[in-house]
């Protein structure tokens, strides 16, 4: 395949530099092989070629995506001092042979995974096309369980990492041992295709079959490939590439996980094979080609000469420099000594890996991979936001800068969200672009508010047709007459008719005027609940007789008043003699630049009023001032009703109506 240059991202997570990161006297897995390769790939100047990064420590919260709560937190607790006072948890947890419990456990393992998850995530975002981390690749680590030096299951975490952006990921495993608990995680599962090659027999942890293909939903997903002890380059690369073509065809992954484990190399004090640094390279290399995504871990290896050497050659493929065999000054000059070289050699070893015996494994699993779903789809869903570290605290951040948008979005409230005011029934406004909950309105409130009417004063209108519509009132209310000048643009001035009361002493034009002027732009008029509406009289027009409606009278103390109507002389000036008309309120044609469907209290014909409550021709009292009584959208529609014949009286004796 064609070869692209690819960036590289390096991930060295600091365990190599702190001394108390240690497992115990003579423990193959010290992080001291970690330190090594990192020098020796400094003093190939590798580092001109890639990113190195130092990344954050995975959090418990992190871990806990795919180990136990009760795991990460006994993990997180434990030490050598308080082990004893664990015994039951250990035994539990599996902390006993190849598991001990040492200082500076929980944090090494935090940085392992913090660096392989983000590699992933670097991968998730197109910030690099290969990412590497050599202290990771721990594969035995289960859920609830430590195994074979495997604490934190960083490959488990960082697939799960790829998995939120990718929807197939290939997981391949060359380590001498098999790939359990990453096989075990992703065992049902169609989404990831575990592939390992490894040795079988008597040989820790003795899982990894070729029987193994996987349950339910991720059968034929699990592809194991058991040898024998001695395999060489020649066989292995007989039946790692046709394998992984296969795959690479039949699967078709978005994103490959790779796991170096240099256990499998000659001369490993725990491995059974022969492979030599070439031929372990190879399988880096034939990966590397397919151009996918790739997250390339360590693993096992303890002839640590030997895993430093491996690596930091593996990292000179990946990154496209042809490295030098004769090894450069570095710090550690003295353990490649006697050679000083970059090569591992294979043995001279008896491989029982027969061509017959390979060629029938071989052929198991490729028959298997063609039972599998040809690229299995996945049902694509909305991505979550990648977590920004760099956003810890929102204190710290420039008040004169922009807000970073994952910051911002948690200022952000759906619509959709429940508030305890939709809970309990009150009522939410928006008032200047503000949302405002009144804990004082319920929903009885609001639809009372609704069937309201909004009365404003108008100036009277100096005579009313007679076929407008009249309300009666039953007493009359301390209101001050209208003056002339009042009077609707174009109507005759409004004279008192023979046996209306004279009027008011000292109540003159200009005391009116400046009654007006002080007067406030609306009344509340409360209607009693006893209040019927007067029945028509049979002689009347049948539209004059269905707008008839009771009106409370307005307490004295709610109406404006000037000082020369404030007397007792006005009052009593005020008060209509016996036997006198009542006032009417008519709705008339709204006057020049005035609101619709305005109610007007003015002085009818003698006429009007008689035909409507039987009183003696005689003008009624006009309602003056100068604001007028606005009349809400629903008692507009209603008296548009009443003239048309629809409404009913009934339609007038709702308790919950109120003027205003």
């Amino acid at each position: 395949m064609p070869q692209s240059k690819k960036s590289v991202a390096y991930f060295y997570d600091r365990t190599s530099d702190v001394g108390n990161f240690h497992y115990g006297p003579g423990h193959p897995m010290k992080p001291h092989r970690i330190r090594m390769t990192h020098n020796l790939v400094m003093s190939y100047e590798l580092y001109k070629k890639m990113s190195i990064y130092r990344a954050a420590p995975a959090t418990s919260q992190e871990m806990t995506q795919f180990h136990s709560d009760d795991y990460v937190d006994f993990l997180h607790r434990v030490t050598p001092e308080n082990a004893a006072q664990f015994q039951r948890e250990l035994s539990k947890y599996n902390f006993e042979e190849d598991c001990p419990v040492f200082d500076g456990m929980f944090d090494l393992f935090s940085l392992s995974a913090g660096s392989s998850m983000e590699g992933a995530a670097r991968l998730n975002r197109g910030l690099s096309d290969i990412c590497i981390n050599w202290s990771g690749g721990l594969h035995h680590a289960k859920k609830c369980e430590a195994s074979g030096f495997c604490y934190i299951n960083d490959i488990v975490l960082a697939i799960l990492e790829l998995l939120r952006h990718h929807q197939r990921v290939l997981y391949i495993d060359i380590d001498v041992h098999h790939g359990d608990g990453v096989e075990e995680a992703f065992y049902t599962t169609d989404r990831v295709m575990t592939c390992s090659f490894h040795k079988y027999g008597e040989f820790f942890p003795g899982t990894g079959d070729l029987r193994d293909i996987g349950e339910a939903k991720g059968k034929y997903y699990a592809v194991n490939f058991p040898l024998r002890d001695g395999i060489d380059d020649v066989s292995y690369q007989s039946v790692f590439k046709p394998v992984v073509e296969g795959i690479m065809e039949w699967y078709q992954p978005n994103a490959v996980v790779l796991q170096c484990g240099t256990d499998s190399l000659a001369g490993d004090k725990l491995g059974c094979f022969n492979l030599s640094m070439d031929g372990h390279a190879e399988c880096v290399r034939f990966v590397k080609d397919f151009n996918l995504p790739t997250l390339v871990l360590g693993g096992g290896g303890y002839t640590i000469r030997n895993v430093s050497r491996v690596w930091a050659y593996e990292t000179g493929i990946l990154v496209g420099t042809e490295m030098d065999r004769k090894l450069p000054m570095n710090d550690y000059m003295d353990y490649y000594a006697p050679e000083y070289t970059l090569s591992v050699p294979a043995y001279n070893v008896d491989n029982s890996n027969s061509p017959e015996y390979l060629d029938r494994i071989k052929n198991q699993v490729l028959q298997n991979l063609r039972r599998t779903c040809f690229a299995p789809s996945v049902q694509m869903q909305d991505v979550p936001r990648d977590v920004d570290r760099d956003v810890a605290d929102e204190d710290s951040l420039d008040p004169d800068e922009r807000m970073p948008e994952p910051l911002r979005d948690q200022h952000v409230v759906p619509e959709t969200e429940m508030y305890e005011a939709d809970a309990i029934g009150l009522s939410e406004t928006t008032r200047d672009g503000t949302r405002v909950v009144n804990e004082e309105t319920n929903v009885a409130a609001v639809d009372h508010d609704t069937t309201s009417v909004d009365v404003k004063m108008e100036d009277a209108q100096p005579s009313a047709p007679a076929s407008a519509t009249a309300m009666d009132v039953d007493s009359v209310g301390v209101v001050p007459s209208a003056p002339a000048e009042s009077a609707a643009p174009g109507s005759a001035p409004t004279s008192p008719a023979a046996g209306s009361p004279a009027p008011r002493p000292g109540a003159t034009d200009s005391a009116m005027a400046d009654a007006a002027a002080k007067s406030s732009s609306a009344m509340d008029v409360e209607p009693p609940g006893d209040v019927v509406a007067e029945a028509a009289r049979d002689d009347a027009p049948p539209a004059e007789a269905s707008s008839a409606r009771a009106v409370e009278p307005v307490p004295p103390a709610e109406l404006p008043m000037s000082e020369a109507a404030a007397t007792p002389e006005a009052a009593k000036a005020r008060a209509p003699s016996p036997g006198s008309a009542q006032p009417a309120v008519s709705l008339a044609p709204p006057p020049a630049g005035g609101s619709d469907g305005a109610i007007v209290v003015a002085g009818a014909s003698a006429a009007a009023a008689g035909a409507v409550s039987g009183a003696t021709a005689e003008p009624k009292l006009a309602v003056g001032g100068p604001a007028a009584l606005k009349v809400a959208p629903a008692a507009r529609a209603l008296a548009a009703e009443r003239e048309e014949g629809e409404a009913t009286e009934d339609d007038y004796d709702d308790e919950d109506g109120e003027i205003h």
